[in-house]
């Protein structure tokens, strides 16, 4: 494709169609690795004969590597071109999947998981950033709308996708369907995505800030999950050397010409009080996501596959009613939606305490589904339009970015504590009377996080910061993790993103280059 039609090339042509195919199918491969490989830890679990803590890890390398790195491999592919960075990331995550589902042991199949995570922080970022380059701009917010609305049913199509290959030829299959996907979305973006790249990216890379936040990430989640073993001076000395690498983070941040993440996002109020409600519903949301998939399969003595597809509801309404979610935020202003929307998930995670060992789907589990569902149609799309209309329009590629890696290490430092909060450590997964008194424990700490979250927004979020008069609505920059929309959701991925995607672009929108 030549490098001339970025920028003018228009949705209803086959050019087009074949753009937004192979972006689609970029984004498919982190979305379904997000939906699949919880319902397989109970089976992963039992074949490789793994304690709860090397199970924690199998979720939490993934999240480690891609929250520490997706904001550099934004900034990479702004540098040295978003198709060719997408495209190295796709063949990574391709040949980690590959050595996932090899892996022998346990030890190997968290390692493997580390390095997917590194190519999905590769590819993650030039999803939709290529749309946004090679669009012409009356196209821009349909094709970002089509990709978050491909997207979601790809992500609804995970959880059943998980549990049919569990029950059937095994859990290694999550992980070998990804290398097929993978071929074709490399032949399609070589063959029909033009190159372009941001022409005023100058300057060093922040390589020292995303190696501290990385490290200081996984010293911190390490200690919480050796925790569940008892509270050693080990775990109390690693604990303590995770926040000062946090600290020393934060100074790196500060005195870097071209930080990784700009403090200075953070002196608006309104910014700040966001990606805090992010931290505590997002944490809440992976809590729930991890242990509920281990009680119904464990406690409720259900399939995989039915374990898979009782997530399905929640990403059914998030596909149905997000946009309109996203609507009526701009109409009536956050504060209400993110005040009740967390509220109305708390209720749903209480009634998920019904869930047992004589646990019915249809009237156990399906209502609790649907009202934290619900909760979450209000919440999600209002939260990333927020976080976009509290900063200025050209910092809405890191603003998006920075709230993005704010939901992914919410729920990787969830995922590390709330078994050892819960009480269950060891084997004890596998017993269903110790993972039944857990699993209320957790859902209690949950909904309390669901609460704050709740109760935060309605302290901090004033006025109507999205009303159309005053901040019009534009496409962000897509300079870092634009790729990823909003925060990304465990069983799916909502459509909001095109709840900002509509109007051309006002900030930096990259070129081709002339020799691509």
């Amino acid at each position: 494709m030549a490098t001339s039609e970025a920028g003018i090339l228009r949705l209803g042509t086959a050019q087009g169609r074949w753009v937004l195919l192979a972006t689609v199918l970029g984004s498919s491969l982190a979305m379904l690795d997000g939906t699949v490989v919880n319902v397989a830890l109970p089976r992963i679990g039992t074949d490789l004969d793994a304690p709860l803590a090397a199970l924690q890890w199998t979720l939490n390398a993934y999240l480690l590597t891609l929250a520490g790195l997706i904001l550099l491999g934004g900034a990479l592919g702004d540098r040295y071109g978003r198709r060719r960075i997408f495209l190295l990331g796709v063949v990574w995550f391709a040949v980690a999947s590959a050595a996932c589902a090899a892996a022998p042991t346990i030890e190997v199949l968290v390692a493997a998981r580390a390095v997917q995570g590194v190519g999905g922080a590769l590819l993650t970022p030039g999803s939709l950033a290529m749309l946004q380059a090679v669009f012409h701009p009356e196209d821009r917010s349909a094709a970002v709308g089509l990709w978050s609305g491909l997207g979601g049913v790809s992500a609804a199509v995970g959880p059943f996708l998980g549990g049919w290959l569990v029950d059937g030829p095994g859990w290694r299959w999550i992980f070998l369907l990804n290398v097929p996907l993978a071929a074709l979305v490399v032949a399609v973006t070589a063959r029909h995505v033009p190159e372009s790249r941001d022409e005023s990216s100058t300057g060093r890379f922040d390589v020292l800030g995303a190696v501290l936040a990385a490290v200081a990430l996984g010293t911190f989640t390490y200690a919480l999950t050796a925790a569940g073993e008892g509270l050693s001076p080990g775990v109390w000395l690693t604990g303590a050397a995770g926040l000062l690498l946090g600290v020393a983070f934060v100074l790196v941040e500060r005195r870097t010409p071209e930080p990784m993440l700009p403090l200075g996002l953070f002196s608006s109020r309104l910014f700040t009080a966001v990606n805090l409600v992010t931290l505590a519903v997002y944490a809440a949301f992976s809590g729930v996501f991890f242990l509920l998939v281990v009680q119904l399969q464990i406690v409720s003595g259900f399939s995989p596959l039915v374990s898979g597809v009782a997530l399905v509801p929640i990403t059914v309404l998030m596909l149905a009613l997000s946009a309109r979610a996203g609507r009526l935020g701009k109409r009536i202003g956050p504060r209400l939606p993110l005040t009740v929307g967390p509220l109305l998930c708390a209720a749903g995670v209480l009634l998920m305490l019904r869930i047992g060992p004589d646990a019915s789907y249809w009237t156990d589990v399906l209502p609790a589904v649907t009202v934290m569902g619900c909760g979450m149609v209000l919440l999600v799309a209002p939260l990333t339009a927020t976080v976009l209309a509290a900063v200025e329009v050209r910092h809405a590629g890191i603003a998006s970015g920075v709230n993005n890696a704010a939901a992914r290490a919410a729920g990787l430092l969830a995922v590390a504590a709330l078994p050892s909060l819960a009480g269950l450590s060891g084997d004890a997964y596998q017993v269903p009377a110790s993972v039944d008194a857990a699993f209320r424990t957790a859902m209690l700490i949950c909904a309390g996080l669901l609460v704050a979250g709740g109760l935060t927004a309605l302290v901090t979020v004033h006025g109507n910061v999205l009303a159309p008069e005053d901040h019009p609505v534009a496409e962000p920059d897509c300079r870092y993790a634009c790729a990823t929309g909003a925060p990304p959701l465990d069983p799916g991925h909502a459509p909001e993103a095109s709840e900002h995607g509509e109007g051309p672009a006002t900030g930096t929108v990259t070129r081709p280059r002339p020799d691509a």
